[in-house]
């Protein structure tokens, strides 16, 4: 008896993705059987037409209908479900339920949409194979069940009657051993509804005929992969040049949470990396399985699926034991997420289930490789990022081990993949980076146009050429007109206009003759501004910032002429730069250098803006702006990139530039230490210079560019609804804060210069007789970071309480003084020294016992008065009285 199910279509679907639609597919599960339908893409209202059957064993069992949202980059998301017992199909009229629209139900009943849409269904019972009421119209899947794991088929196209061998004949011969058991369960209870003895002989026929028509494998399956083996290209090249073209400019995705393992640039081609890494035929996997001790090691074959969108293989392998666990199989999932000959993506899922709790986690490698800066030499070079993440299938207690050993055991085979590729190809020296950038400015040359050239641009519009041709035509006529008559309330020397038209023409001329000498004022200033800080030359020894601003593309058109005249303005750490300004341009070109004298510390931010000059009388206009976070971003990834620029011109018209950005450490190390020891003066406590190690742990922790280093970090408390316990870490340029518990992590960061406020309460009972410091962030800065923070008040400003310090006296003073460094002007800055107070105990440990008066409060318990004759306190010393031979006997100095 088979259970045949026609998914339809399905309406009202809830959006589950950004861009307010979902990719949705069925789901479909009988007891052990699976089976699942195609995806449509960016549908809320999919027709399917797809039918499928199922092989009945209970009649108690229920068909469970899910509806899903495919997800490329991580798990599916879950739009809405419903259950249909067998056996109310069984009771039905003809043992057929009809075209039906079902309602979905949300997973719990706790969800806050329970809107999840409809879904028409047509569910009967038949021997056949095929509807009895509703004829088949689009669809068919084509499928092959396994007893415990799901299909994934693309569907075949047919119209007509089943004459063709159907998969549901496949599914007899697989399942011929199963059935037999089936007919002896059933036999009594279902004989008085099904001939037993014609249906077994109808079975057998049916059963002949499929034997002889499918392959000689067996395996429908097989058959269909074979003949599209014959059609896929034969080589690796080919494979990747047909991927290109069906790339349809993808993204690159983000890093995966779980950390970076490896970030480094080599001397070779994307195109050949990804060959040596991905590629069949490329010894590199074999030799590292060898260093590794990894045996049985099969690559797969790259298959192409979902019409030439994805491309998928399988690597198997026994994975070598340790001192922790056994050798263990693997099986690794690769799968291109970008591949266009520039840059490549690969995810590759591993799953391990014969490691303990191996069933309920897969960890995830995503592999980016991607163009590097052209080197000196001419030769090209690429970026190889392998980040990763541990993907839970399950809820379990074990997360934070099950994390921590992954984490131990990629780290270390991650460190023989990077030196045996490095073996294979050439990392980039980082000398050659530098020199790199040197040949890049130098390569960028301005082109000199004459001050002529630049006014006959400028001034070659319709309004200039009409005010001469009218100016002119004036002119003449008054050469060529007589001498009018003193009429009306004119006088000598006095000549009004006549008429109407007359007054027409004249207030013409006037409004011309005011705009013609905007322009040449508004031209006469810009040229005084030609250039002002292109090509100064930077002062003094440490953090030393370059910005080559290259060319912009679709700026904003505000002038009445339908271009704009652009400048670009950078300011970072309170000093600006300012391009020259570009004329009657919508895509100017450049080429200047900016440098920005040496800094103490690393910048954090540099602000882009764009504005359009409007001359010496009016307020410039912004035609877009752009903020570059160098804690976000890798300052590798910035030496040549375009940035989007942001506002509502820029956004409506696409506007965007493109710069070249270095960053360099002139002093090493010892600009450091150089800047510790201002903070310590600072902060009146000594600072430690903290290991390379711990530094490293610290960016990775919340993925910070490698210039970053630690300071100090302090165990505390966050308040939210609930007080968390975690440390505060301190750096130059954030302030982060970290929490584990029982393997939920809590982390967040933000920078010095979103910080408009610190203040202090008092200590409550809740913080443990400790002062709460709060944080609050400028408005709309810090979102990230929202995650940690208590209120978020109605001008957008985040509120963060921290409490409980060990020390609170030192973390406060440690706060302030990198605050202050960062983010205040001077005026703001005496203020603060104003209202502190001079004295600062130096402390060199901060769990140290020396506590100072301002680390001790102690309450009065009891005092009094006496009055004493001040005579007689020369006497206590003198040694000879009772009084002063106890004292001195108590301190070891009796005589």
């Amino acid at each position: 008896m088979k259970l045949l199910v026609r998914v339809i279509e399905a309406r009202n679907l809830p959006a589950m993705d950004l861009n307010g639609l979902s990719d949705p597919y069925v789901r479909l599960q009988l007891g052990k059987q699976r089976f699942k339908t195609k995806v449509v893409k960016k549908c809320l209202n999919p027709s399917w037409s797809e039918e499928f059957s199922f092989r009945v064993d209970d009649l108690s069992e229920e068909l469970i209908v899910s509806v899903l949202d495919e997800d490329k980059y991580f798990n599916d998301d879950f739009v809405g479900h419903l259950k249909v017992p067998v056996s109310r199909v069984f009771d039905a009229d003809s043992q057929s339920l009809g075209s039906v629209w079902y309602s979905l139900q949300p997973k719990s009943k706790k969800s806050k949409n329970r809107d999840c849409g409809e879904i028409l269904l047509g569910i009967q019972l038949s021997q056949n194979n095929s509807f009895v009421e509703l004829p088949i119209k689009d669809h068919i899947s084509n499928l092959l069940i396994h007893e415990d794991s799901s299909i994934e088929s693309p569907s075949r196209s047919f119209s007509g009657p089943l004459s063709s061998p159907s998969p549901t004949r496949v599914e007899d011969v697989a399942l011929s051993k199963e059935e037999k058991s089936f007919a002896q369960t059933f036999a009594g209870r279902l004989a008085q509804i099904f001939n037993i003895n014609g249906g077994d002989t109808a079975t057998s026929k049916n059963r002949d005929i499929n034997l002889s028509e499918l392959p000689a494998s067996g395996r429908l399956e097989d058959h269909n992969n074979k003949s599209e083996d014959q059609s896929l290209p034969k080589t690796f090249d080919e494979v990747m040049r047909l991927m290109e073209t069906n790339d349809q400019g993808r993204e690159i995705p983000t890093n995966l949470p779980g950390g970076v393992l490896l970030d480094q640039l080599y001397v070779i081609a994307p195109q050949d990396l990804n060959t040596l890494l991905f590629s069949p035929d490329s010894e590199f996997p074999r030799i590292l399985a060898d260093i590794q001790g990894t045996k049985e090691l099969e690559l797969g074959s790259w298959k192409i699926e979902t019409d030439g969108e994805s491309l998928r293989r399988v690597v198997t392998y026994i994975k070598a034991a340790t001192k922790l666990i056994k050798a263990v199989k693997g099986t690794e999932e690769q799968m291109y997420l970008k591949a266009d000959r520039k840059a490549f993506a690969v995810l590759a899922s591993v799953s391990t289930p014969d490691v303990m709790y191996g069933s309920t986690f897969k960890t995830e490698l995503l592999y980016c490789i991607t163009p590097g800066p052209e080197l000196p030499s001419g030769e090209q070079s690429s970026r190889l990022v392998i980040s990763w993440r541990t993907n839970f299938l399950q809820s379990t207690m074990m997360k934070g081990m099950i994390e921590g050993g992954a984490r131990q055991g990629l780290k270390e085979s991650f460190e023989q993949y990077a030196n045996l590729l490095s073996e294979k190809v050439r990392p980039v020296d980082m000398k050659d980076a530098s020199s790199g950038k040197e040949q890049v400015l130098a390569s960028l040359q301005v082109v000199p146009q004459t001050d002529w050239k630049l006014a006959l641009r400028y001034f070659a519009n319709f309004t200039v050429i009409s005010t001469i041709f009218m100016g002119i035509y004036v002119i003449v006529h008054i050469f060529l007109a007589n001498r009018s008559k003193v009429q009306g309330l004119e006088f000598v020397g006095l000549d009004l206009p006549d008429s109407i038209g007359e007054l027409i023409v004249s207030g013409v001329l006037v409004l011309q003759g005011q705009r013609v000498f905007e322009l040449i004022a508004r031209f006469m200033q810009a040229r005084v501004q030609k250039g002002s800080d292109h090509g100064v030359k930077a002062q003094g020894d440490g953090w030393l910032l370059t910005v080559a601003l290259i060319e912009g593309k679709s700026l904003a058109a505000v002038d009445s002429s339908g271009f704009s005249d652009p400048y670009v303005v950078f300011s970072c750490n309170g000093r600006t730069r300012t391009s020259s300004i570009k004329f009657q341009k919508s895509d100017p070109h450049w080429n200047e250098i900016f440098e920005f004298d040496a800094m103490d510390e690393p910048p954090s931010v540099l602000d882009v803006e764009v504005y359009d000059f409007d001359g010496p009388f009016d307020e410039a206009m912004s035609l877009g702006h752009a903020e570059i976070n160098f804690v976000k971003t890798n300052i590798t990834d910035l030496a040549d990139v375009w940035i989007p620029l942001q506002g509502k011109l820029a956004q409506a018209c696409q506007s965007r530039l493109h710069l070249r950005i270095f960053l360099d450490n002139t002093k090493g190390t010892h600009v450091v230490k150089e800047y510790l020891t201002k903070m310590e003066k600072e902060v009146g406590k000594k600072i430690n210079l903290r290991s390379p190690q711990t530094n490293s742990a610290f960016q990775k922790l919340f993925g910070l560019p490698p210039e970053e280093f630690l300071i100090n970090d302090f165990t505390c408390h966050l308040k939210r609804k609930m007080v968390l316990q975690g440390r505060l870490l301190l750096s130059a340029r954030i302030i982060g804060f970290h929490a584990n518990l029982f393997g939920h992590r809590t982390k967040f960061f933000f920078l010095w210069e979103d910080i408009e406020d610190i203040h202090v309460l008092p200590p409550t009972l809740s913080s443990m007789g400790s002062p709460i410091i709060v944080i609050t962030l400028r408005p709309g800065r810090g979102m990230d970071a929202r995650n940690g923070a208590k209120t978020l008040d109605e001008q957008g400003r985040l509120k963060f309480h921290f409490q409980s310090f060990v020390s609170f006296n030192v973390a406060h003073r440690t706060i302030m003084a990198l605050w202050k460094a960062r983010s205040l002007s001077p005026e703001q800055k005496v203020q603060i020294v104003e209202e502190q107070s001079d004295a600062k105990s130096l402390q060199t440990e901060e769990t140290g016992s020396f506590l100072s008066l301002e680390d001790v409060s102690m309450s009065e318990v009891y005092s009094s008065a006496l009055s004493v004759p001040w005579q007689g306190f020369g006497a206590y010393g003198d040694g000879e009285n009772r009084l002063s031979k106890l004292f001195l006997h108590s301190m070891g100095n009796a005589r």
